[in-house]
């Protein structure tokens, strides 16, 4: 490989000059030999080496042919950044400093622009500075980066005594102490982890800047070189900073990420550090990972990725304590306070009082936890404990899992007023939540290929529980005051961390996994002596975890007997109140888009319903008629001030099928009449109101009654670039549509602007005069996630007798016009929607149709069935090409 670029080289000067052809083929040359080596299973470290070195060569010839020897006195070619380390994959950065010895005159400035531009021009992408000493000195000062830049450099070519002059200039004893840059790292990488949602664990992560990433790796050197002058890892095993075991450990993490990241940018074609999707599945077959009967390859090969940052999360975390310790901390060292006979405090931080504590006194491993969550002043574990916690996890077997005191200290810390999500956060950093539970080992890092979970089933778990800690805290009560309030009603939240524990313990193994997790579940609380009645409870909200979110979301929950069925199966107002925590806490844990004021609502409004049911005894609650009677009723008192008679009101309202006094609050009810009656004659009506509490908008559509109503209002409310989550569709018995669309723009934010609701109004009016299904075209193009999925179109239908309707449940690949499409062949087989619920689940909508025929029945035509699905999946997958 160095000899093609040499070769290349010599062929490239000629008598006219230097060429860049030669030198560009023979760069591209020696990177499809790095290519094949990777292939070939060489040493990555090698590899980046090699680049480097290529470079170099390059740099060297170029530079000697344009700038020469006579300003060779003043002149260095510095390396630095990441090629100042000789660490150089295919799509990185050549960042260069020109160290001048005087300000840059005309004639040298002119050269070296020279120089540069034809580096561009060979294909190298050279970032670069040209700064004097007193330069590097004043912005060196000034900015941790370009410190952090400078330390990392080497000289290419140029006067060795000139680029020593410069590192003398930028010693710690100059500028940046050991101190002031060790607070400033630690400040940049707590800013860098928050721009990351504090997490590693993103579905699309970023192998460079996310947490656990290659910037971990690398502020731990940057570190080591300031304070100690170590150029390597393996200096810090000689300082006696880290031991063999974790410089392999170190050594084999930063080893995977470049080859992830070589790979990845071979595959892009240029640099590119995050783990898109797009690139996701071609790479897990380029490491070699095969489709398993429960698992992907993608989630095999992100599995592991996630495993490797997980160790350097935790080598980052001792490592970067052991420099506090010794930075910023050595004048404390006498600060000590006694906790029992196997801990101490050391600077606030919590220290095993000798190395042989955990194989004396195993339970000791879960006391640790126990004792920074419960202890004012513990701002964290020193090094040296965190390193023993780690070397004495072979001790955490069966035996250790029966132990009553360890049983004991963890339901202690599951109860812990204070601290009890950090410190499941800690347990699950330092590997023991897995190897205490070893169910819970298998999701460690296991990821969904979706774009609705959008971490890690580990990550999501933790975060499911940190979202229930907050509803028990006074100071996070503005967030979710009503969570809040129920949570006060719990008889023991213990049992509800429990539940999240283990609510998804079980996903990867094929079968239900909220059965298996409910088994996994009751196992783990028969050991920890829990009672049959707080086990019966645990058991339940892991069983039944997902009844709420589904009832709320897919489900009508407008009609008494859904609601009635879903308030058996809870059985009780304490399930209930455990139910609608869980059910919260773990859709807002899913992905931090998804959870929404609409979805707050529907929850609620189920809540309230199932408690009224629940209160009056299941199976006395009202029937349908009284409800619809009282409705009624309600709605008529709340129009008392309007300016028509009760008999114009009645006229219309005796219009109304039964079933719309069941799904519109009683002032809904008054904004419809309203708008009829006070525009007389008029056939069409739109009219458009905000739902502050829910941040929605909602459309009311009022015309003669067509088929082809949906339709249109869907596609043009599509084409205007705006979602539907909801749509309540009647007909009155003089054949008008009443419609009300719930919508949101696409910021997941209500329509409030005066001229967008304008447009919406003329645009729906226009579009309703047409006697015709919807045949705009949507222009929005399908976003680049959703490029990278591709679920089949699924639809099923049931029979929903009782209300004379056939339910279609239709799931498919989202795209832009999607609720257009599904519309139209609805349509064109002159079916109708009495009702709709919309849902977008990452990259799948998972809608619902409540269709009925002509004159209003449920559809009992099978081959009417066949034919609507047979139609619908083909318009869908015409769409999806398009």
């Amino acid at each position: 490989m160095l000899q093609t670029i040499d070769d290349a080289l010599s062929r490239a000067l000629t008598v006219e000059g230097l060429q860049v052809a030669p030198i560009s083929a023979g760069l591209n040359q020696s990177n499809e030999q790095i290519y094949q080596d990777f292939d070939r299973g060489v040493s990555i470290q090698e590899l980046v080496h090699q680049k480097s070195e290529l470079i170099d060569r390059v740099l060297k010839f170029c530079c000697k042919h344009f700038i020469g020897e006579k300003y060779s006195p003043g002149f260095s070619l510095v390396a630095v950044g990441g090629y100042g380390r000789c660490e150089l994959l295919p799509g990185s950065d050549i960042d260069l400093m020109i160290l001048l010895d005087r300000k840059l005159g005309k004639s040298l400035e002119e050269e070296i622009s020279t120089y540069l531009t034809f580096l561009w021009d060979i294909g190298l992408e050279v970032g670069h500075s040209v700064r004097t000493v007193k330069d590097c000195v004043r912005e060196g000062k000034s900015d941790v980066t370009v410190i952090t830049n400078m330390i990392e450099s080497r000289l290419i070519c140029g006067n060795e005594k000139l680029y020593e002059k410069f590192q003398k200039a930028i010693a710690p004893t100059r500028m940046w102490s050991s101190r002031k840059f060790f607070e400033a790292k630690l400040k940049e990488q707590h800013n860098r982890h928050l721009r990351y949602n504090d997490t590693a664990y993103n579905l699309e992560p970023n192998i460079k800047e996310g947490p656990g990433g290659l910037r971990d790796i690398q502020i731990i050197g940057w570190v080591a070189k300031r304070h100690f002058g170590a150029r390597s890892f393996r200096e810090l095993v000689d300082h006696k900073f880290i031991t063999e075991a974790e410089y392999e450990l170190l050594n084999a993490g930063q080893n995977h990420l470049w080859r992830v990241r070589f790979a990845l940018h071979r595959l892009a074609k240029r640099r590119e550090d995050r783990l898109l999707f797009d690139y996701q599945k071609q790479l897990a077959i380029d490491f070699g990972f095969e489709a398993g009967p429960h698992n992907l390859a993608i989630e095999q090969f992100m599995q592991q990725y996630y495993r490797t940052i997980m160790d350097l999360e935790r080598l980052n975390e001792m490592l970067l304590q052991i420099f506090r310790e010794e930075i910023l901390l050595t004048d404390k060292q006498k600060k000590l306070t006694i906790i029992n006979d196997r801990f101490m405090l050391r600077n606030n931080f919590i220290e095993a009082r000798t190395p042989e504590i955990f194989k004396q006194h195993p339970p000791a491993l879960v006391e640790l936890f126990l004792l920074v969550s419960t202890h004012p002043h513990c701002e964290g574990v020193t090094a040296s404990t965190i390193r023993l916690v780690r070397e004495h996890l072979y001790l955490v077997d069966e035996e250790f899992r029966s132990n009553d005191e360890v049983n004991h200290l963890f339901m202690q810390l599951m109860g812990a007023p204070d601290g009890m999500t950090h410190q499941m956060r800690r347990m699950n950093s330092y590997g023991f939540l897995a190897k205490y539970i070893p169910a819970f080992g298998k999701i460690t890092g296991r990821m969904q290929y979706d774009l609705f979970h959008a971490y890690t089933v580990d990550q999501h778990t933790i975060f499911v529980i940190r979202n229930l800690r907050r509803f028990a805290l006074e100071k996070h009560q503005d967030e979710f005051p009503f969570c809040n309030l129920v949570y006060g009603k719990l008889g023991n939240p213990c049992l509800l961390y429990l539940a999240a524990l283990f609510h998804d313990i079980a996903k990867g193994r094929g079968g239900d996994h909220s059965l298996l997790g409910a088994d996994e579940a009751t196992q783990f609380c028969l050991q920890h002596k829990l009672n049959r009645k707080e086990i019966r409870i645990v058991s339940q909200l892991v069983r039944d975890h997902l009844l709420m979110s589904v009832t709320a979301q897919r489900k009508d929950i407008s009609d008494p007997d859904v609601v009635r069925e879903f308030a058996r199966q809870v059985g009780s107002m304490n399930m209930l109140n455990y139910l609608y925590l869980l059910t919260v806490a773990d859709i807002r844990s899913t992905n931090p888009n998804l959870w929404n004021n609409w979805k707050d609502a529907l929850l609620k409004q189920l809540y309230h319903s199932t408690k009224h049911v629940i209160r009056l005894g299941i199976d006395n609650a009202p029937d349908i008629e009284e409800i619809i009677q009282e409705n009624r009723d309600a709605a008529f008192e709340a129009m008392t001030d309007l300016p028509y008679s009760r008999s114009q009101i009645n006229i219309l309202l005796e219009e109304l099928p039964g079933d719309y006094f069941l799904r519109h609050h009683p002032l809904e009810i008054k904004w419809h009449v309203q708008t009829i009656l006070g525009n007389p004659g008029e056939q069409t009506l739109v009219n458009i109101r905000q739902a502050k509490y829910t941040k929605t908008t909602k459309v009311f559509v009022y015309s003669d009654e067509c088929s082809n109503v949906f339709s249109q209002v869907t596609g043009t409310l599509g084409s205007l670039g705006l979602s539907i989550l909801n749509a309540e569709i009647f007909t009155t018995s003089n054949d008008k549509v009443m419609d009300t669309f719930i919508i949101q723009d696409h910021n997941n934010q209500a329509v409030t602007d005066p001229e967008t609701i304008q447009q919406i109004e003329n645009s729906l009016i226009e579009a309703l005069k047409s006697n015709s299904i919807y045949r705009g075209v949507s222009n929005k193009r399908t976003p680049r996630r959703l490029k990278a999925f591709n679920r089949p179109t699924k639809i099923h239908f049931e029979q929903d007798y009782l209300n004379s309707r056939t339910v279609m449940e239709i799931s498919s690949m989202d795209m832009p016009g999607l609720l257009s499409v599904i519309a139209n062949v609805i349509a064109a087989l002159e079916i109708n929607i009495t009702h709709a619920k919309i849902s977008t689940l990452g990259e799948v909508i998972d809608d619902i149709f409540y269709l009925t025929t002509a004159d209003g029945k449920n559809i009992t035509d099978q081959s009417l069935l066949d034919q609507l699905e047979a139609n619908m999946k083909e318009a869908l997958e015409a769409r999806k090409a398009a």
